[in-house]
């Protein structure tokens, strides 16, 4: 007859538990307040430490079954021995005695998370968009439930004779040498194992299997290229662990219109000359199907390269979609072709612009004091491969004349 189950229940187990049925329910609640998870919970993890601690021991069990928790602090004078006076080991000793030491756990307290990369383009970030995903993921086999094989059908490893953990020899220095607790890879740290005729068929022991999954990708107004999406628990799964997570990281393809900076758009828009000069009106497709009309009134001048913007038309603001940036448009003003006039009409073009400003002229007017040089178009790229063929040319040349010649005796 137990006297009390107070540590039976912190571990969530019946006083009729199995050594192993403690085992994997000391594995879950660790896992799940380690102090490293749950900061807030180290008291806690304390108490399920104590509790596997005195329960995982044959002898303390047996006291504490008899006399509760003050028989285990008195050390087990009321029968049995073994208490040790009371004096429990450090919860951080126990946890890394069970799985193998920190150098393996303190990372492995998550499963795995899976990243994947969603393309996506600049009108879904500025409209939002569902968007369904294909992932593939380590699940926990059902049908052995993870324990890699048939319940009850296990033996002893071999590796590690039911320890779990293996001893490594670390060398320190010459002459020294540290011995370091890893997870036995045979058995995962569970001490036992399946015989290859009672593994499960599903999994071939392995506990996991490969699983697809379709998962929907909500993309919200404004979010960016490079921003993340994490799916908690959604990812990796291991017997033991907490799952990992899937990890959407949204790719924003080239637009053939807008630019994003920032919560900007930014385009070119090219103008013709007498746009420029005497006002335009141009439509402007958006991101959300509604048409601008771009106006520019009469005697409102666009120079080349000139920027303006429209307030409120660019990218939507993350969680304020309401908000938005600006629209900037850069301008490239185009000029006519030559010879777009015959002389006679250039004239009275230049009667209706400005004025021209006159040149300072020289106090003698003699023609023959001028050089006059006509305008040409130049053609950067023929003028550099002239000149690089000329440079090998000269080479060629000196290469041909024998260039220097070594005096001999």
């Amino acid at each position: 007859m137990v006297k009390e189950t107070v540590f039976y229940d912190t571990l969530g187990v019946k006083p009729s538990a199995t050594p192993e049925e403690l085992k994997k329910a000391y594995r879950k609640q660790a896992l799940k307040y380690h102090p490293d998870k749950n900061p807030s919970e180290g008291e806690r993890f304390k108490r399920i430490s104590q509790a596997y601690e005195v329960l995982s021991d044959p002898q303390k069990r047996e006291v504490y079954d008899r006399g509760g928790e003050k028989a285990i602090k008195e050390g087990g004078n009321s029968g049995g021995g073994g208490g040790g006076g009371g004096g429990f080991a450090s919860p951080m000793d126990i946890f890394d005695m069970f799985f193998g030491g920190s150098e393996w756990m303190y990372g492995e307290i998550k499963g795995k998370n899976v990243v994947h990369q969603l393309t996506v383009s600049l009108d879904d970030l500025y409209n939002g968009a569902t968007r369904k995903l294909a992932v593939q993921k380590n699940a926990i086999c059902e049908v052995c439930e993870g324990r890699g094989g048939w319940k009850g059908a296990v033996e002893m490893c071999m590796y590690c004779h039911g320890t779990g953990t293996q001893i490594r020899l670390q060398q320190l220095a010459p002459g020294m040498i540290k011995q370091v607790h890893t997870l036995c890879h045979s058995c995962q740290g569970q001490g036992k194992r399946f015989s290859h005729k009672d593994c499960c068929k599903s999994c071939g022991g392995r506990k996991i299997m490969r699983q697809k999954n379709i998962l929907e990708v909500h993309i919200d107004k404004g979010m960016k290229d490079g921003q993340k999406i994490v799916f908690h628990g959604e990812g990796d799964q291991e017997p033991g662990l907490e799952p990992g997570d899937i990890i959407i990281v949204l790719d924003q393809r080239e637009h053939h219109v807008f630019t994003r900076q920032g919560q900007d758009l930014i385009m070119t828009m090219d103008l013709q000359l007498v746009e420029a000069l005497c006002g335009f009106q141009k439509p402007i497709q958006t991101l959300d199907n509604r048409t601008l009309l771009i106006t520019s009134h009469p005697g409102d001048l666009i120079k080349p390269g000139d920027k303006k913007c429209v307030l409120n038309e660019g990218m939507p603001m993350h969680r304020r979609p309401f908000e938005k940036g600006r629209l900037i448009i850069h301008f490239s003003v185009l000029f006519p072709q030559a010879n777009f006039l015959p002389k006679h009409k250039l004239k009275e073009l230049e009667g209706y612009l400005p004025v021209k400003m006159e040149a300072e002229q020289p106090e003698s007017m003699d023609d023959d004091l001028y050089i006059y040089a006509d305008l040409e178009d130049c053609d950067f790229e023929n003028r550099k491969r002239r000149n690089h063929q000329h440079y090998y040319m000269e080479e060629d040349d000196y290469a041909t004349a024998g260039g220097v010649q070594c005096q001999t005796s």
